[in-house]
């Protein structure tokens, strides 16, 4: 397996051209050395800013967006900071960031989309998934490699004296913060490879909440980033803000196999990530009343299964673009849950209606609603307060048919699932009723 290091800088680069800071000219400093930063959005991540060293500090004064070109990127601002990190920015510091936009073309670090990214809950457009023509995600615990592929973020500078400065490091934010480990299941003999972030001032003497996170059929692989890459399903629990507020150890497993499927059956990787979540409780101080889960498509379908195996096991559940069979899923009506999935989505939409109608026929006390996968954070927090007011454990919200479709798509199956998990994990409220229960 690649280190961290040689995964990071193996790949393209692009071209940066720096002007020298006035301080620096004057001979305050030189330029040491530059590193790419990337950022995680919705989509996946992206070469949002260039860092650059220098051996004295650069005051904002000196600085202006005029001084520097960025070839085939948008440069929104240039400003002093403490580190690396666009976060310690400052009104002088030995680093200088160049800000970029991650609306660029090329900002974008996923080379290709792996074989039937988006399915995995059998969406109707299931045609080249890991398991064939036509067949969906593949069968449980069949394995793939089908993977998305990630260009490394890289950048070469030329400062305005003509000196050239590549890019010797990449910090990626949250990202970074996250560890690589593997677990060995002595009870179903499986490894499983997965992704750990512990709170940054973890204290064994508090108790804290898990959230496990579990991607989509299009991540499986052996790229233990890939779950991290893929989009915010993990991140965003583990960002600097939820931390603030809502301090919490994330799990985020990367599976080589295909973990759910259409015919509602798992792999044994059911059992092995409940064995691991026990096995952390036991290592770190995690309250056992405290853990939750959530995932999309492929990982929303494991999410609902292992609800309906150990349904005392999680205190809620987050449930994005998927579905189960509806015969199995009368468990569910006695636990807390967020569903949400778009309209647009051929096989999650009508298969979250058919398990919904299943636990109101159970008893179950759910509330409905539309959303716009278009609206602002704002318009979301006064749609969730709306709904968040009936007090139903089990809320199931559907985004409205097109709004969640890029323009020009035809709006159907993978598309339609890929792009609710672009918006649900960016929705704060979600996780704020999530972490209530």
């Amino acid at each position: 397996m690649l280190s961290r290091r040689n995964f990071l800088l193996i790949s393209a680069t692009t071209l940066v051209a720096v002007a020298v800071p006035a301080c620096a000219r004057n001979g305050a400093g030189q330029a040491r050395q530059a590193s790419a930063i990337t950022e995680v959005f919705g989509d996946g991540i992206r070469l949002t800013a260039v860092a650059v060293e220098y051996s004295a500090p650069v005051e904002a004064a000196t600085l202006s967006t005029a001084a520097f070109e960025v070839e085939g990127r948008t440069l929104v601002e240039v400003f002093p900071s403490t580190s690396t990190d666009p976060a310690e920015r400052a009104e002088s510091g030995r680093f200088v960031i160049l800000a970029l936009s991650p609306d660029d073309a090329d900002a974008s670090l996923a080379q290709q989309k792996a074989r039937g990214q988006g399915n995995g809950t059998g969406s109707r457009d299931g045609a080249g998934g890991p398991g064939g023509p036509g067949g969906g995600p593949g069968k449980a615990g069949s394995r793939t490699s089908g993977s998305p592929v990630y260009r490394t973020a890289a950048a070469s500078l030329v400062l305005a004296n003509g000196e050239r400065l590549a890019t010797s490091s990449v910090k990626n934010l949250i990202v970074d913060d996250f560890q690589q480990l593997e677990f060995h299941d002595p009870d179903t003999g499986d490894r499983l490879e997965y992704n750990l972030f512990v709170p940054r001032d973890y204290d064994p003497q508090q108790s804290y909440p898990l959230v496990l996170f579990m991607h989509d059929a299009g991540a499986t692989g052996d790229d233990p980033f890939a779950t991290l890459f893929q989009g915010l399903g993990a991140i965003a629990w583990a960002s600097p803000e939820d931390q603030a507020r809502r301090p919490c150890f994330v799990l985020a497993p990367q599976f080589a196999e295909i973990i759910a499927d259409d015919d509602s059956q798992t792999s044994s990787m059911l059992d092995t990530t409940i064995d691991l979540i026990e096995a952390l409780a036991n290592q770190y101080s995690i309250d056992r009343k405290r853990l939750y889960t959530t995932g999309q498509s492929g990982g929303c379908m494991m999410s609902i299964a292992m609800n309906i195996k150990y349904p005392e096991f999680f205190a809620a559940s987050f449930l994005v673009a998927g579905q189960w069979d509806p015969a199995l899923v009368k468990p569910l009506a006695r636990q807390k849950l967020w569903i949400l999935v778009s309209q647009d989505d051929g096989k999650a939409y009508p298969g979250q209606n058919a398990i919904t109608e299943v636990l109101a026929a159970e008893g179950a006390r759910i509330s409905r609603a539309t959303w716009d996968g278009t609206w602002s954070a704002e318009q979301y927090r006064a749609a969730f307060e709306k709904i968040d007011a009936e007090g139903s454990p089990i809320n199931y919200v559907t985004f409205a048919k097109g709004s969640v479709i890029p323009p020009g798509d035809s709006g159907a199956g993978a598309s339609g699932h890929r792009n609710t998990w672009r918006i649900a994990y960016g929705i704060e409220p979600i996780r704020e009723w999530i972490f209530r229960q």
